[in-house]
């Protein structure tokens, strides 16, 4: 069960990542979290909201996430740690990142949404 659970947080994971998703307040809404909070990489924190406001407008940066690893906090909230490349679509420079979610089973909708991200720049790895 574990590995199909991982399977799904991870697809989950790079649905939000993919440029489409990120432009549709209506799939945002779905799979993030009311209580969504994000520490950003750049240092900024926000929450659903500025999330569903910004998203939508911004450029999607191409991202590449890779070396997944998923650790149970309870039965219905697991966090799935992560690296990831990001390249802006107006800029040269790849960025390096550490990052975690947190994933939770909403039991009113039966789904499992985000209710915090954060990235940490780091080396290149």
């Amino acid at each position: 069960m574990l590995t199909s659970l991982k399977q799904k947080l991870v697809e989950l994971e790079l649905y939000l990542l993919k440029s489409d998703v990120r432009l549709s307040s209506a799939e945002l809404e779905l799979l993030i979290h009311d209580d969504f909070h994000e520490f950003g990489a750049s240092g900024t924190s926000f929450g659903k909201q500025e999330v569903l406001e910004y998203l939508p407008k911004e450029k999607c940066p191409n991202f590449c996430a890779t070396s997944f690893e998923l650790i149970m906090l309870s039965e219905d909230l697991a966090q799935l740690r992560y690296r990831a490349t990001m390249k802006k679509q107006d800029e040269f420079t790849v960025r390096y990142s550490l990052r975690s979610s947190l994933w939770k089973l909403n039991e009113d909708i039966g789904e499992w949404q985000m209710i915090f991200h954060q990235g940490t720049y780091c080396e290149r790895f």
